[in-house]
């Protein structure tokens, strides 16, 4: 009876609004057009709060644990790395903040 109730999944569930996300991306969106993806990190950390904070796996409440700062210092090193080489490095950027994000990612 015991290998039973380990094999019964608990619930895993997104509970966010659509109107929240589209609230969240349209400013995000916003913040790094106007700023030339300066404010790029803040628009991430900003929709990766939200995300995480509205999802539950297996029970276990996310929470995302990163700033705008942590962030900030990547994305620098990617806008230098990419000038560098010529747009190049563009293309391995998004899992370096991938990285970043998964890392900053942790159950309550």
């Amino acid at each position: 009876m015991e290998n039973a109730k380990a094999l019964v999944k608990k619930e895993s569930f997104f509970d966010g609004s659509k109107l929240e996300f589209i609230f969240i991306s349209f400013i995000g969106a916003i913040l790094t057009v106007f700023t030339l993806g300066l404010l790029y990190p803040f628009a991430t950390v900003m929709k990766m709060n939200w995300d995480v904070k509205h999802t539950v796996i297996d029970g276990k409440r996310l929470y995302f644990n990163g700033t705008a700062a942590g962030l900030f210092g990547t994305w620098i090193k990617i806008w230098i790395l990419g000038i560098i080489t010529l747009t190049i490095y563009f293309w391995f950027a998004s899992s370096r903040i991938k990285k970043w994000k998964t890392s900053h990612m942790h159950f309550e």
